[in-house]
């Protein structure tokens, strides 16, 4: 058993670095690809090479970013069949089908494109160089879009049966994987909060230009782009937030309340605006749930339910299958005891359908599978000996949130002073010539990848111990290798990818120091 636990780790810890630094590049390329799609097309319609030599300045940026992405987004779809072939085995049908379509569609249409965008500037026209560069911004997109629905569908997985004859589950229904309200929310937040975070890069390196006096009307013009793509994507940001908390507390409801740090719930629940947790609380014990916190007062009933009155169960709450209707009366739902009973039975009928089967017994399989359906809903529960095995990472979860919101609302600020700067002339000399104000822009740039990065830890860790939510826990997904294997390859992958974002940081500063001290409004193609 210990074996298998440090095996579990290890794999986890291997996918999680290797998401963490994807994660690093996807959101900049996700939002700088529509940057430079904006700018190039007011270069189109003005012709004014001032605009071409600032839209080249962030393509450069750009196509150093994308080509780092896609070293770490390959290595991160291999693990799948290299550390969790039980996973990919299990659901192959089902989430196989968008990242295929992600391959296929999006990936192949933004490469192709981007080669046009980038090496194209003499050999097509101006007309289809601009279309190019707006459809790899929206190949991006896409194929975020794809694998985006792949990750929503291990959090809320619809449209499927399990096929007990082939021991795995079968997709029957695409569009409820493509349409489910995991999938559209996630894809909205997750896409427009790239353009926040491009935003905030234009803008702090920008800061840095002028901070420099270096082509100093080039980067006033880049802000103004910046500032605005950044601003629409961080209300849009915060806006689909909010539909994502009411989506989970439906279908997450453990999740929701590992990132709040509720143990009991109440109608008309509080939020944690912050809080420091109290390490000696636990599910089943009296101990206070914070040291110290700042609550707003039934700020979490409205969140979830939009109800300012409406009952939000705690972690506590789910575990003894408590929950409370909108009139106050105590509902029973199924408490995890009882779900890991069902799921043994599950596992059970399972067991002897595939017996009978071997047997050629058909009115034994046939019994087995009415049994296995009936009790299949809490499947995955039965691979856990004591409810305390399904409960996430609630600090992580907590802290991890809080920072997402924290600094999202600092990012909506700064977005705001910016634009404000921009457009009243007797603020505009503060972007210019304001030291500290240029340093604050430029310190952005690291707060908002820490938002970014926190937000994605929410989402995975907040799922755990589920590879696939109620169906699959990780300990059941991984493959049968040997733990020091993935000990040896999670090393190698720290060490690469390490140097890889190491050397990007190189490239991109190098390339900026030097390209600032040339006369970027006068490019030549």
């Amino acid at each position: 058993m210990n074996e298998l636990t440090s095996l579990v780790d290890w794999s986890r810890a291997q996918f999680a670095l290797t998401a963490a630094y994807h994660w690093l590049f996807v959101p900049l390329t996700l939002g700088l690809s529509v940057i430079v799609a904006v700018m190039e097309t007011i270069y189109y319609r003005t012709r004014d090479k001032k605009w071409l030599g600032t839209t080249k300045f962030w393509m450069t940026l750009f196509a150093i970013n994308f080509a780092i992405g896609v070293a770490t987004g390959i290595i991160l779809e291999f693990e799948f069949g290299t550390n969790w072939s039980n996973y990919s085995w299990f659901v192959g049908d089902i989430f196989g089908a968008p990242l295929a379509i992600e391959g296929l569609l999006a990936f192949f249409m933004e490469s192709t494109f981007f080669a046009v965008m980038f090496f194209g500037w003499e050999k097509v026209s101006p007309r289809f160089h601009l279309t190019s560069t707006w459809l790899t911004a929206a190949g991006a997109s896409i194929s975020a879009l794809w694998i985006l629905i792949a990750n929503s569908w291990m959090q809320y997985p619809v449209g499927m049966e399990f096929d007990p004859a082939q021991m795995r589950n079968v997709m029957n229904d695409f569009w409820a994987l493509v349409l489910s309200p995991v999938a559209i929310n996630k894809i909205i937040h997750s896409v427009f909060s790239g353009w926040a975070l491009a935003g905030v890069f234009v803008v702090g390196v920008s800061s840095w230009l002028l901070l420099k006096r270096r082509n100093v009307e080039m980067a006033l013009r880049s802000i103004r782009v910046g500032a605005w793509v950044g601003f629409a994507g961080i209300l849009i940001t915060v806006f689909s937030g909010d539909g994502s908390a009411k989506v989970v507390s439906k279908v997450q409801p453990m999740k929701l309340a590992a990132m709040e740090g509720l143990y009991h719930g109440e109608q008309g629940q509080s939020i944690a605006a912050f809080g420091i947790l109290n390490p000696a609380k636990t599910h089943d014990n009296d101990e206070p749930p914070f040291l110290f916190d700042i609550s707003i007062p039934k700020g979490l009933s409205f969140l979830a339910e939009g109800d300012l009155n409406a009952f939000v169960p705690g972690i506590s709450d789910i575990i003894n299958g408590v929950k409370v209707s909108s009139e106050g009366d105590t509902l029973n739902t199924v408490p995890y005891a009882e779900r890991i009973a069902i799921g043994k039975e599950a596992h059970k009928a399972l067991k002897q359908y595939d017996d009978a089967k071997k047997a050629g017994d058909t009115a034994a399989m046939n019994k087995a599978n009415m049994a296995l359906q009936k009790n299949f809903k809490y499947f995955g529960y039965g691979y856990f000996d004591t409810p305390e095995e399904a409960i996430p990472n609630v600090p992580i979860t907590f802290y991890a949130f809080h920072i997402m919101v924290i600094f999202g609302s600092y990012i909506l600020l700064f977005f705001v002073i910016v634009l404000l700067c921009l457009y009243k002339k007797s603020l505009t000399k503060l972007l210019t010539d304001s030291k500290p104000v240029q340093y604050l822009a430029i310190l952005s740039i690291p707060v908002v990848w820490i938002c970014s990065e926190a937000g994605w830890v929410v989402a995975e860790v907040g799922r755990q111990p589920w590879v696939i939510e109620g169906l699959m826990p990780t300990r059941a997904a991984i493959s049968d290798i040997p733990t020091t294997s993935v000990i040896i390859t999670f090393s190698i992958f720290a060490a690469v990818f390490t140097g890889l974002l190491a050397a990007e940081l190189n490239i991109l500063f190098k390339f900026i120091s030097k390209k600032s001290k040339e006369n970027i409004d006068n490019p030549t193609i």
